[in-house]
């Protein structure tokens, strides 16, 4: 395997993230750990898209995870409150751990600790599916307005070199892509990025007009649309 990439050399693929995990996860009858799940959209996705044995998943906001808890039709589903440094579940107990957009919101001095919690709960040879933001594009452009991500995206990256470096895990795959991201209105923006429960964005009256002059030019009658690209670490437990 060449050496791991922050960006692509070679530019990005259209698929979205659904599309490349059916590709390269083994969901068949596997039990399944998300982390950091936010409104739990992927892992409804999940849990009934695919033919696991079971989804534990977990939210470090606390008025979100509440939330998730209401969820009542998604019986394969347990919620966990907790981040990714600690994770509340018995060694190798786990086939298939997946962080969405969350390894850079975990605090840096403990995105190590996440990296070792997750070798120590999956089972030997499961996988890790790590997708990251990469720092670039419009959408990339209204975010550093109010919320520059760059340490913390880089953080992410090294330590996942770092994990690779030490053999607790071998890099499977590194995959890049992009895909749509809507808002159907600033309004929607706001809730969903700029007013998040999990983030106190720090956001005054001066600020939030830039971000909202920023992000007019994109918006027209059927809402506003982006093209964002990620990557993907495909990690083996060794």
């Amino acid at each position: 395997m060449s050496e791991m990439q922050l960006k692509s050399p070679a530019g990005y693929r259209d698929a979205t993230e659904i599309d490349i995990m059916r590709e390269v996860l083994p969901f068949n009858g596997a039990d399944v750990l998300e982390l950091g799940c936010g409104r739990a959209r992927w892992t409804r996705t999940i849990a009934e898209g695919f033919p696991v044995n079971s989804v534990v998943a977990t939210e470090v906001d606390p008025i979100q995870h509440r939330k998730n808890q209401a969820i009542s039709d998604l019986p394969g589903v347990r919620f966990v409150y907790g981040g990714a440094e600690d994770i509340d579940l018995p060694d190798a107990s786990v086939d298939i751990v997946i962080m969405l957009k969350s390894l850079h919101h975990v605090p840096m001095e403990v995105m190590d600790q996440a990296l070792r919690e997750i070798h120590r709960v999956l089972r030997p040879g499961g996988l890790a599916y790590i997708s990251e933001p990469v720092y670039e594009g419009p959408f990339n452009d209204i975010l550093r307005l109010f919320n520059d991500e760059k340490i913390v995206r880089q953080a992410a990256f090294d330590t996942l070199k770092n994990a690779v470096a030490r053999r607790d895990f071998v890099l499977e795959q590194e995959i890049f892509f992009q895909s749509v991201s809507e808002f159907g209105s600033f309004a929607e923006f706001e809730q969903r990025i700029l007013f998040p429960t999990h983030s106190d964005h720090q956001i005054d009256e001066k600020r939030h007009q830039q971000v909202r002059e920023a992000f007019a030019p994109y918006l027209g009658p059927q809402g506003a649309r982006f093209i964002n690209p990620h990557r993907v670490d495909l990690l083996k437990k060794v």
